[in-house]
């Protein structure tokens, strides 16, 4: 509403309450004083300018903490190193409040300090397991945003190492033995073998499965296995193998093992089938293959040996080969295992 008319609604509500005032008060003169001052209150009051809202100071941007290198300690207790905003540094009336979340617990706040400098360090206690710090700045405009979290692991235990593969004291019909097995996450592991002097380091995954090859010596082969988890804790397990002297075996046959020279050409198909000394079927291995018929010039093929074991050499016996004994040979060579070579006979009638 106008202030005119605000005027005129209050001198209208003055002037109805004037019979009022007047038989209360006993008398004009009281009516007057009276209505004077009620009506010189309300215009004061309508007409008067609203004062202005006290003013507030900012909060505060809120502070860092400096993350670790390495989350996991064996260590009780470490120092949070915390960097405040640099248009606080100095001034009076701030300090930082610290936060720790456990897990399955909300944060909560476990003290407060005065700000020493651009930087400052609170030591904080450790509980086992996960600790998750957050730090915000108080000061005169109220709490700032707590500040991204930092997170401390309390491990003060020994990585479990468990070996799945070899068993304790297998026979092992190689020149190394393949380790497998399972442990804390991203330890370091190292295996030695007192048989021959031979290690090898490496670093369980995320997971915690690890596969370390080692190499063995003949008979048995005392090996240790050392790990040290991302804390520091270490820990070791211990495996007996022992070296068989069995050998890589080669069997090789042919489509067929008598041919008549009357009918020649004919296609001729050899195959090598290799198992490694444990008897289990060698696959990557190289192959030679060899044919050797009377009359006509060697025949000479390399290849791999399948998953299954296998390999195969085709050809052709051509017209001109004479009759007699002739043969087949396979050479298979493997780095673990050695060599071993087989051979049948081919006879041209």
């Amino acid at each position: 509403m106008p202030l005119i008319g605000r005027l005129i609604m209050a001198l209208a509500l003055v002037a109805l309450g004037l019979g009022v005032l007047y038989v209360g008060m006993g008398g004009l003169g009281k009516v007057v004083g009276a209505v004077g001052s009620l009506a010189g209150g309300f215009v004061e009051g309508i007409t008067a300018t609203p004062s202005p809202p006290p003013s507030f100071v900012p909060i505060s941007d809120a502070p860092s903490v400096q993350a670790p290198e390495e989350p996991y300690t064996t260590a009780d207790s470490t120092d949070l190193v915390i960097t405040v905003p640099s248009n606080v540094v100095g001034k009076s009336g701030y300090r930082i409040r610290i936060y720790l979340a456990l897990p399955d617990q909300a944060p909560a706040v476990i003290d407060e300090v005065p700000i020493a400098g651009p930087t400052t360090n609170v030591p904080v206690t450790l509980t086992k397991g996960v600790n998750d710090f957050s730090v915000s700045l108080l000061g005169p405009g109220g709490e700032s945003d707590q500040s991204a979290v930092v997170r401390f692991i309390l491990d003060q235990a020994p990585p479990k190492i468990t070996i799945g593969s070899p068993k304790n004291g297998a026979v092992v019909n190689a020149k190394a033995v393949t380790i497998k097995g399972k442990t804390q996450g991203r330890t370091t592991l190292i295996a030695r073998n007192a048989a021959n002097g031979a290690s090898i380091t490496g670093d369980a995954l995320g997971d915690g499965t690890f596969s370390l090859t080692l190499a063995i010596a003949a008979g048995v082969n005392d090996i240790t296995i050392d790990g040290t988890d991302p804390a520091g804790n270490v820990s070791t397990a211990k495996l007996v193998v022992n070296r068989g002297t069995g050998k890589l075996t080669v069997a090789l046959s042919a489509s067929a093992n008598r041919v008549s020279r009357s009918k020649l050409p004919e296609a001729i198909r050899l195959t090598a089938r290799a198992n490694d000394p444990d008897g289990k079927a060698l696959a990557g291995a190289d192959v030679t293959f060899t044919l050797s018929i009377p009359g006509i010039p060697t025949i000479t093929a390399d290849g791999k040996t399948s998953a299954n074991g296998s390999a195969t050499f085709k050809t052709t016996i051509p017209k001109g080969a004479d009759i007699g004994q002739g043969s087949a040979t396979v050479l298979v060579s493997s780095s673990a295992f050695g060599s071993a070579e087989d051979f049948i006979t081919i006879t041209i009638k």
